[in-house]
């Protein structure tokens, strides 16, 4: 079975489902947040673990509910 929007689709309105993910790619972390009010932070160990689930997130989760998190910066005066 490959991975596509319509083999996750909700069959059950009572069913949790994901309502945002946040992606922070400095970090290499997910966070997933349900509509349940769960939330599960996922840490890749590598590169490819990061890019291989960042890939699968981009194929099967709505844009809408995705997010990035930006670089962090420091002001130099």
């Amino acid at each position: 079975m490959t991975a596509s929007p319509e083999n996750l689709k909700i069959k059950n309105e009572d069913e949790e489902y994901l309502t945002r993910v946040v992606i922070d790619t400095c970090a290499r972390t997910f966070r997933l947040y349900s509509n349940e009010g769960g939330e599960r932070e996922v840490k890749c160990e590598s590169t490819e673990e990061f890019m291989n689930l960042l890939d699968l997130i981009r194929k099967v989760v709505d844009d809408d509910i995705v997010a990035y998190v930006g670089p962090i910066t420091s002001e130099i005066i």
